[in-house]
């Protein structure tokens, strides 16, 4: 499991280790593990042009020293300080004692325009090291900056981000302006939520932990790895049947919507369950693409006993949409929320529930029952699905690039999901999300658990389903739950 901290945890951990080891030694442990990226990166390191983008403070010091490994090793090694007088005073020394060249670009100067000499080197450079901000810094990229980063884009050198890249928030992954956009990022002693997070996760790169020794204990973030989804899924004894694997009920579908509820079992009988009732007026439509389905056209708890409810996909606004939710609210089994049923119900009726209760909002219907805007939630995802599940007293599945899950309280981590691929954004993904979720509380998980292994699942299965290849193709809904069987089988197999 890959686990992240917040910046004052990661600080904290650094001061404790530091007032252990001798001066400087940390330092030299990040710049070690640095330079050895950077040299995988550039592949022949004697004779190539490496260029660093320098800040102030200890984010830079980590450039320097890494960039004087790297002119000891015969690399052509320029210095780009953009705050002259704060540049770390060892760093600077050793690279200049290697014999690497140091350039001005300061920051601050109002209007002030990057030397030309400056320009040519970031565009020519073979590999361009970004320690222009630590994981301390707020906001873009400053002017001065921000022109350095765009150059490096421009002529295309390797980048190379150090510790995170500049211009992204470390605790939230927002982005707020212009900020480095990484082929590569090495991070130090422990992930930073930021770094697995969207907006902030497009910026990063192939992602590189370097251990330092720090011990910052318990996270603010985690991500699960095949083994820690495996853990987790169901696997039927010797003595089961269909009843003791889990029942899950789908409440789902209208006349606008009858796909919806096909989508939602077709999800759930790939998630673990032993059998899956549906109650809705979509019975006809579920039983020809799945006759081994319980159907019911009467109210939900007409269709007989489960473990878990889902409600909501395609379930629609009318007299029969409202009748059905207030059926589902009424029990006390675990019960997932999505679509239509999250805005039906509202927030008051939502945290009014006792029983597990699982929410997969987008983020537009996050936005909605928060009050606030769409952009804000897409902006802040972090805080929004920390803010929402609080507020209604549910565990809380935020949909989108990278998923993330969270239980109220904030006792446990939030977990993030970044399985999936931009092919998801089709008709109908969510609706088979929430079927499989749904299966997998029926099979006894937490909504905690399930949405994990659910969220983690449905990425992989995109993921079969667009195939491999540079960008893969495009995919249905159905495409990506008949992939699921062969994902659950990856994630077994590990």
């Amino acid at each position: 499991m890959r686990t992240a901290h917040r910046v004052e945890t990661v600080r904290a951990a650094e001061k404790r280790l530091m007032d252990r080891l001798p001066d400087g030694a940390l330092m030299a442990r990040a710049a070690t593990g640095l330079a050895t990226a950077a040299a995988e990166l550039l592949g022949r390191v004697y004779g190539s042009r490496v260029c660093l983008l320098v800040g102030s403070g200890d984010n830079g010091g980590d450039t320097l020293y890494a960039g004087a490994a790297l002119a000891r090793r015969g690399a052509g090694v320029t210095a780009v300080l953009l705050s002259p007088a704060r540049a770390h005073a060892g760093g600077l020394a050793a690279l200049r004692a290697a014999g690497g060249l140091v350039l001005e670009a300061p920051e601050g100067v109002e209007g002030a325009d990057v030397p030309g000499e400056v320009t040519r080197r970031v565009r020519e450079a073979d590999l361009v090291l970004d320690g222009i901000v630590g994981i301390g810094g707020k906001g873009g990229l400053r002017p001065v900056a921000a022109r350095l980063a765009r150059a490096a884009h421009e002529g295309r050198p390797a980048l190379l981000a150090v510790d995170l890249p500049s211009g992204i928030d470390a605790d939230s992954g927002e982005v707020d302006g212009e900020a480095v956009r990484a082929d590569a990022t090495v991070t130090f002693g422990t992930y930073k939520p930021g770094l697995l997070i969207d907006p902030g996760r497009e910026h990063v790169g192939a992602l590189r932990l370097v251990p330092i020794g720090i011990e910052p204990g318990a996270p603010d973030l985690e991500a699960f790895q095949y083994a820690d989804v495996a853990a987790l899924l169901p696997v039927p004894g010797v003595e089961s049947d269909k009843y003791r694997r889990g029942v899950v009920g789908i409440a789902a579908g209208s006349a606008r919507y009858p796909g919806a509820p096909v989508l939602a079992v077709t999800g759930a009988l790939r998630g673990g369950a032993g059998a899956v009732r549906y109650a809705g007026p979509a019975a006809d439509a579920v039983t020809a693409r799945h006759p081994e389905t319980l159907v019911s056209s009467g109210l939900p708890s007409e269709a007989g006993r489960v473990q878990a409810w889902v409600v909501g996909p395609g379930l629609g606004d009318g007299d029969e949409a409202r009748a059905a939710l207030d059926d589902v609210l009424a029990t006390d089994v675990p019960l997932l929320m999505d679509a239509d049923a999250l805005s039906l119900a509202g927030p008051d009726r939502i945290s009014a529930r006792t029983a597990p209760t699982l929410l997969t909002p987008h983020a537009g219907e996050a936005a909605r029952l928060l009050g606030a805007d769409r952009a804000d939630v897409e902006a802040r995802r972090l805080d929004a699905v920390r803010e929402l599940a609080d507020r209604l007293g549910a565990t809380v599945l935020l949909k989108g690039s990278t998923t993330l899950v969270a239980d109220p309280g904030g006792t446990s981590p939030v977990r993030v999901n970044a399985t999936g691929t931009s092919w998801l954004a089709t008709a109908g993904a969510g609706d088979v999300l929430s079927g499989l979720a749904g299966s997998l509380l029926a099979t006894g998980l937490s909504p905690r658990d399930a949405a994990s292994a659910a969220a983690h699942l449905h990425g992989l299965a995109a993921r079969r389903a667009a195939g491999g290849g540079r960008g893969g193709a495009p995919i249905t809904a159905y495409d990506v739950a008949e992939a699921i069987p062969g994902a659950w089988r990856d994630v077994r197999e590990g």
